[in-house]
């Protein structure tokens, strides 16, 4: 597998090593979501966009327009916005999903 994931936020639980360890090619978001920065880290060819920090939810909706077929992943224990319901494929709390076990379904998926 070769499918391309971007992280966006802060990854403390390493979700991002665990899906490079399922094969995808990880490209990170540090700082603010916007078209610019997921236009950079690849989102034309993304397969999913994972998002750790719900400050950046405004992000979930400009990553859709961007590529309507990309996967949008939550992984974080903050509450995901009334607004990024809708866009968001997959909504998980760290505190019930060990990343191993999350990168795993997600590459399977892919396959």
């Amino acid at each position: 597998m070769s499918e391309t994931a971007i992280v966006a936020g802060p990854d403390p639980d390493g979700l991002g090593d665990a899906l490079a360890d399922e094969g995808f090619s990880i490209t990170r978001i540090d700082g603010v979501v916007s078209s610019s920065t997921l236009e950079a880290a690849g989102i034309d060819d993304a397969a999913m966009v994972v998002l750790t920090n719900m400050d950046e939810a405004s992000g979930i909706p400009v990553a859709k327009e961007l590529n309507p077929e990309v996967r949008v992943v939550v992984y974080s224990e903050q509450s995901l916005p009334e607004v990024a319901t809708r866009q968001t494929d997959l909504a998980v709390d760290p505190a019930l999903l060990d990343v191993s076990v999350v990168a795993e379904e997600l590459a399977a998926e892919s396959s």
